[in-house]
């Protein structure tokens, strides 16, 4: 069973490969936002790691930064 730390450790992983991955397609937070489908505090709150988005979501933003939401997922080191 996973623990706690661990989720958070997801979580921040996650938030750091959106804010990479959005920097290098040259999208402001507002930007990446509007072509989701989402709110612009929204995407502040995935890339600081406080906001737990759906499968939905993480499809649409992944769509935006020309990815696979298992690229967004994987842990450091292994891609």
């Amino acid at each position: 069973m996973e623990s706690h730390d661990d989720f958070e450790s997801l979580l921040q992983q996650l938030a750091y490969r959106i804010k990479i991955l959005r920097q290098q397609a040259g999208l402001s937070q507002e930007g990446l936002a509007l072509a989701a489908g989402v709110d612009r505090t929204y995407v502040s709150q995935l890339e600081r790691g406080i906001a737990n988005p759906s499968l939905l979501i993480l499809h649409r933003i992944s769509k935006v930064l020309n990815t696979d939401v298992q690229l967004l997922l994987e842990k450091a080191g292994t891609h």
